[in-house]
């Protein structure tokens, strides 16, 4: 459309098909995406905080969904469950509740929402769906009432696993006795085309239908057959339910991130009638080596020992909403539209009469010219305008004041605008955040400076666990504190399951020495990690790296693993050949056995493992003396890392005195961080 062509006119009135606005925001979780960001120090954590939740600053979602932690991998890493066994209850492990918090401090009207990815393997005797799950649920939400403060406002059944009608009854039976019966019940959080199909299944059972309150859904935007069809919209405008996208993805870069999550937003609301987005994920806190390590969060915040961060511009695409509307505010439906010349607006209201259009003009074909007529009940006042390109984001631009209850308005192509009746935004940002520095060389930590670790959610600084929980855990001989691997057996696990482990440090770490004191019960099995360069696609996590595992029958074992499905070789002089083959009998694919030994081990007794790097030459020492060498190139360079099991079998094993350090040297003294206590 010409911009000197005659200007398409929009009502902005209230209509019989407006619905409630019930929020834009983010996913904490969905993957362990605050392991590094707990560990920052002061003021950047509460910097990246305020970015994020403070209203009228930064982001400002006014809606949170965050991960019912399960010790299971489910993206990017695994968070520790409240629950590892069923006679188990911690109230204060790992960080969830910590950002729950945090957030809701800073956005009292914040939405907070959430769902299970996995679940400890004791539920349910194996089966997820199960009274163990929805009284699992309960327990978790009386933690976050009674514990900290927290009100649950929904929960959903499960992310992304399927559909069981009687486990939703369960649940919202469960939440209701319990006196958490305000909550709401969404489902059933698929994204595949078929996601809504559970609602013919809701259609021959009423009280099923009265059990779930909200359609969920995941992955509408971008794609035909991806959202909610016209028949869905109906059944759902028929019964009162409102649709929900509970996690939607922007995988782009720089602006195209922001233009893409305004087109996302808005897209979601015009073409399938959700009245709340959230988008995977918030705030990066994860190394570079996992998944999904910057794009799509608005913040990249991997580097607590430096304390630098980063604002992505996909930040300011949530402003252009978060700024400019509140939970509860009424989508004006008659008045958001698709553009003809590319792009979208959609126009929302508030109680007392404030109105805000949220446009985006992504690939429009030139300038597009809106008349806006503004109707009985909203404010005939002057409108603030914002707006993003490539060039520069969230800019205010001026000041519109409307004539005779109208006004106009020219949007360029290619550009994301907010026209507000109200006042207060800002683009809000801090000029102290301290230079990029890489992860500190030599390192030690010994797990025993923390004081209460349950005021660090029983976690050690900078570990990032991929499966399992990674504990500060009391030393049972009374020594101390030490790192514990607390699951003790698979979990009912998101992604293809393999073995708990935990990474630490630098991927570009060629030559080094990681050490690491370990002690292990009858059939347990340990293995320090090195050069570790993969911790899966997202969805799987075998690793690529280097092993020397310990088991507690005394064998030991130099492994190679390569992240993939195929056999395992034989590698080695002749005389490991039996054991070795032995071994490659029962090691996942991808591994490869590199050398093997067998020597007295009594278990429950500290042995010290040392996995050595000089180029090609890979060394193991125990308790300072080399037991096995091998010479290989398949990994140049990587993290250090501990892991806990084997043959598909999770162990409790417990480490202290982690050190990595260049080869030959002295250790360095433990390594201290000013990251104040998480509660």
């Amino acid at each position: 459309m010409s911009s000197e062509a005659e200007p398409r006119v929009i009502e902005l009135r209230s209509g019989p098909r407006d619905r409630r606005f019930d929020g834009i925001g983010a996913v904490n979780g969905g993957g362990a995406t605050s392991a590094l960001f707990k560990d920052y120090p002061e003021p950047q954590r509460s910097q990246i905080l305020d970015l994020v939740f403070a209203p009228r600053f930064g982001a400002s979602v006014s809606a949170m969904l965050v991960e019912v932690p399960g010790d299971g991998n489910s993206t990017q890493g695994s968070m520790p469950s409240h629950m590892h066994t069923p006679d188990d209850l911690g109230t204060h492990r790992g960080y969830t509740w910590w950002v729950m918090r945090e957030a809701k401090r800073r956005n009292p009207d914040l939405s907070l929402d959430a769902v299970a990815w996995s679940a400890p393997g004791w539920v349910g005797d194996g089966e997820y769906w199960s009274q163990d799950m929805a009284d699992y649920y309960v327990s978790w939400v009386q933690i976050l009432r009674e514990v900290h403060g927290l009100e649950l406002d929904a929960i959903g059944c499960r992310n992304e696993k399927g559909v069981s009608i009687p486990f939703a009854k369960q649940l919202k039976a469960s939440l209701e006795k319990a006196g958490f019966g305000s909550i709401a019940l969404h489902a059933f959080d698929n994204w595949t085309p078929d996601k809504f199909d559970f609602i013919e299944d809701l259609k021959r059972d009423p009280e099923a239908a009265q059990a779930i309150d909200v359609l969920g859904g995941h992955v509408m935007y971008g794609g035909e057959g991806s959202g909610s069809s016209p028949e869905v919209r109906a059944w759902a405008e028929e019964t009162g339910k409102p649709i929900w996208n509970t996690e939607d993805h922007v995988y782009r870069p720089g602006f195209d991130c922001l233009i893409g999550i305004v087109e996302c937003f808005n897209e979601n609301y015009l073409l399938h009638g959700a009245t709340k987005v959230v988008l995977w994920y918030d705030i990066a806190g994860v190394y570079p080596v996992e998944p999904y390590p910057e794009e799509p969060a608005m913040v990249v915040a991997r580097e607590p020992w430096s304390g630098h961060y980063a604002v992505r511009e996909a930040l300011w695409g949530y402003a252009h909403y978060g700024q400019f509307t509140e939970l509860g505010w009424t989508y004006l439906h008659d008045a958001s539209t698709v553009l003809e010349g590319g792009g979208t607006v959609v126009a929302l209201r508030s109680e007392t009469g404030d109105f805000s259009l949220i446009a985006e003009t992504k690939d429009a074909t030139g300038p597009q010219r809106l008349r806006l007529r503004i109707g009985d009940g909203l404010a005939n006042t002057p409108i603030t305008v914002w707006r993003s390109t490539a060039e520069e984001q969230f800019v205010h631009i001026g000041v519109i004041a409307p004539v005779d209850g109208e006004f106009e308005v020219e949007f360029a192509p290619d550009a994301v605008y907010s026209l507000s009746t109200t006042t207060g935004q800002r683009k809000g940002g801090f000029d102290d955040v301290p230079e990029s520095r890489p992860f500190p060389f030599p390192y030690r930590d010994t797990f025993d400076g923390y004081g209460d670790a349950a005021a660090r959610g029983f976690l050690p600084r900078y570990t990032a666990d991929i499966a399992g929980a990674f504990e500060l855990a009391p030393d049972p001989d009374g020594q101390g504190t030490l790192l514990r691997q607390a699951v003790p057996q698979a979990p009912h696990s998101w992604s293809p399951d393999w073995l708990p482990y935990t990474v630490i440090g630098d991927e570009a770490w060629d030559d080094y020495e990681v050490g690491v004191r370990v002690r292990l019960e009858a059939g347990e099995t340990a293995a320090v990690m090195g050069r570790v360069n993969h911790v899966g696609t997202g969805y799987g996590f075998v690793p690529k790296c280097y092993l020397f595992e310990l088991n507690a029958d005394g064998t030991f074992r130099l492994l190679s693993v390569n992240g993939k499905e195929d056999k395992a070789e034989l590698v080695g002089d002749a005389e490991q050949q039996a054991i070795i083959a032995a071994a490659n009998d029962r090691d996942p694919g991808g591994t490869r056995v590199l050398a093997a030994a067998s020597i007295t081990a009594p278990a429950g007794q500290w042995r010290h493992l040392t996995l050595r790097f000089e180029g090609g030459r890979i060394t193991g020492l125990v308790d300072g003396e080399p037991v096995l060498t091998a010479d290989d190139a398949t990994h140049a360079r990587g993290m250090a890392g501990l892991l806990a099991g084997a043959d598909n079998a999770y162990s409790t094993a417990s480490f202290a005195d982690l050190v990595v350090k260049a080869t030959g040297t002295a250790d360095p003294e433990p390594f201290t961080d000013a990251a104040a206590p998480l509660y």
